[in-house]
């Protein structure tokens, strides 16, 4: 029988975090479909832990040349997500994430003419060129449009989720950029709905399953009615079962993992898939129900065997230093375990580890 601790295991072999892993960032965005990106250097890391080998390159690379896109998708705010998929994956879902953008944007007095007018200024400034937000800041200015950080970041929003602006290329120090998703992106036929929700389905099951309909109902911003529709269109390609009240989907022809795949230590950001991918089981992750409850009080989790152990904090200075709190006694190999993570960790960013475990 299938265990919640087999599930949380199956799901970290599904997300290339233990062997085997993606041979590369493409694999990893296109397998899970969209990584949550908020926190790029952190979002970096996400992708490369799943890597057979991390280089931060790799996926700088891909952002540079616009084949993967930094924008918003699925919710409210930043994903990584391959430019092949972004025009779809937003006809299918900004229609439910934009009321939530517009409605801030008019709660500071904003009317339809104000956002109209932004926008075009928007897109003239960004016309056969990239620019970071301050960039687009000043040359809304000269454009006698003038805005607050947080409206900027509204309406920058906006325009992405209406398919009219994405991610440009970084600059030399890896500052985001805005460009026009008519640069960035090739034309591509428009899919049916049904075939839409089929896809979505199917590819986020296949890249984060075991799951269930709620799961991806939040990971997408989607009404059950809809995920269960693409859940039925994706059925020759998913396989289900039953486990403590709730139906969970998978990929078809995959089964639970032994135990001790490796590596069996991961220091992760609290926006990782393996933790924001999920909400209706996401605590699959913490079987033992040690983690508190309530609002997350943790930037970082420090992950043993598929299971939450620590919060932990990252630090970057001459070294990179990762403070771990742990919600429980750890034994000798968790604590090898999380060393091995650190080392990993600090080896992408080319710097010296140091693991600090503190008093839970």
């Amino acid at each position: 029988m299938t265990s919640s601790h087999d599930i949380a295991r199956w799901r970290f072999a599904t997300q290339h975090l233990t062997a085997p892993h993606a041979g590369s960032a493409t694999d990893v965005v296109a397998g899970l479909l969209a990584v949550q990106a908020e926190n790029p250097t952190q979002a970096a890391w996400a992708v490369a832990a799943r890597t057979s080998r991390p280089d931060g390159d790799d996926l700088a690379g891909l952002l540079s040349s616009g084949a993967v896109l930094r924008t918003h998708v699925l919710r409210p705010t930043w994903h990584f997500v391959a430019a092949a998929d972004v025009a779809w994956l937003l006809e299918l879902t900004a229609p439910r994430v934009r009321p939530t953008l517009l409605r801030q944007l008019t709660d500071t007095g904003w009317t339809t003419a104000d956002l109209g007018r932004a926008t075009g200024a928007v897109l003239d400034a960004l016309g056969g060129a990239g620019l970071t937000r301050d960039g687009v800041r000043t040359a809304l200015a000269e454009r006698d449009v003038t805005v607050t950080g947080h409206e900027l970041m509204l309406l920058l929003g906006l325009t992405e989720l209406d398919r009219l602006v994405c991610s440009g290329p970084p600059t030399d120090d890896g500052t985001h950029t805005y460009a026009l998703m008519a640069d960035r992106v090739p034309p591509a036929p428009a899919r049916e709905r049904d075939e839409a929700l089929a896809e979505l389905a199917r590819r986020y099951v296949a890249g984060h399953g075991p799951a269930t309909d709620r799961d991806l109902a939040y990971w997408a911003t989607l009404p059950l009615g809809d995920v269960r529709r693409g859940l039925a269109g994706a059925a020759d390609h998913l396989e289900r079962f039953e486990h403590e009240g709730r139906t969970y989907w998978h990929a078809a022809g995959t089964a639970p993992p032994a135990a001790g795949r490796q590596p069996g230590g991961h220091l992760l950001q609290i926006l990782d898939e393996t933790y924001r991918g999920f909400q209706d089981s996401r605590m699959l992750i913490d079987v033992a129900g040690v983690v508190p409850g309530g609002r997350e009080t943790a930037i970082g989790m420090a992950v043993v065997d598929a299971q939450l152990v620590g919060r932990m904090r990252r630090t970057l200075g001459a070294r990179a230093r990762f403070d771990v709190v742990p919600y429980r006694p750890l034994g000798t190999a968790a604590v090898r375990a999380l060393q091995d993570a650190a080392d990993r960790y600090a080896a992408f960013l080319g710097l010296e580890p140091d693991l600090r475990l503190a008093d839970g």
